[in-house]
């Protein structure tokens, strides 16, 4: 398991904030951390930055039923 509590988290720009439907991101140990900002000491997914770029790619053009 990737430790990231010393990772800096952050929410994307394009977050409202308000809606609490957010996720965060952090780099840690050469990957790349997703958490729900609404629980942030729950789950976590850590990825690799390359697969993380493209998980991004692919939400940006509609490829992912989200």
């Amino acid at each position: 398991m990737t430790d990231f509590s010393p990772a800096q988290w952050r929410k994307s720009s394009y977050s409202g904030g308000q809606s609490g439907q957010c996720v965060e991101v952090a780099r840690a140990s050469g990957l790349v951390g997703v958490r729900d900002s609404k629980d942030p000491e729950g789950w976590r997914i850590a990825m690799e930055r390359a697969a993380f770029g493209d998980l991004v790619a692919k939400v940006k053009v509609g490829d992912l039923d989200l």
